[in-house]
């Protein structure tokens, strides 16, 4: 199976998409912590990824609330059950770890909710931004606790595309 690559410019730094012709497999930032190596054999080409940096560009316009990209993350079942979960979280609300490792029925798997939520290779589709600490503090982000906070920002209405920290 041929894999792509291409770099986009977003409110917060460039953001290179992954994906094959089928499903697109990997959003990462500048930074990004648990950023797996390219597939060697994988083509740099924008041309795969036109629908979902399209819905990408209205998500950071505020037009977009919600994705209908065909995605495809590979991760342990564990990982997995805890991506899906993920994606339940409406645009602009919060869940705690402790909140999704209930609702996928293990409720002591707080940690290992946060190691999975952490190692979600499709950030911002599948918003683990918008998993917080059980006190409401902003804790870890493979994007930087920064673009956590812009993100949730973003999706609250309180600030303007344009107010990225350089």
């Amino acid at each position: 199976m041929k894999t792509y690559h291409a770099v986009f410019l977003s409110p917060v730094g460039l953001i290179q998409l992954r994906g094959c012709a089928a499903a697109l497999t990997g959003v990462f930032m500048e930074e990004h912590r648990h950023l797996p190596a390219l597939p060697v054999d994988s083509v740099e080409d924008r041309a795969p990824f036109r629908e979902a940096w399209r819905q990408m560009e209205e998500y950071f316009a505020g037009a977009r609330r919600d994705f209908s990209l065909a995605t495809e993350a590979k991760g342990s079942p564990f990982n997995e059950r805890v991506w899906q979960e993920l994606r339940l979280i409406p645009y602009g609300e919060t869940a705690t770890y402790a909140e999704i490792a209930r609702r996928i029925g293990n409720p002591r798997a707080m940690r290992a909710v946060g190691l999975a939520n952490g190692r979600n290779p499709i950030s911002i589709v599948v918003p683990c931004h918008r998993v917080i600490g059980a006190n409401g503090t902003l804790t870890g982000y493979g994007g930087g606790l920064e673009r956590k906070r812009f993100l949730l920002g973003l999706e609250a209405n309180a600030i303007c595309p344009s107010e990225f920290p350089s």
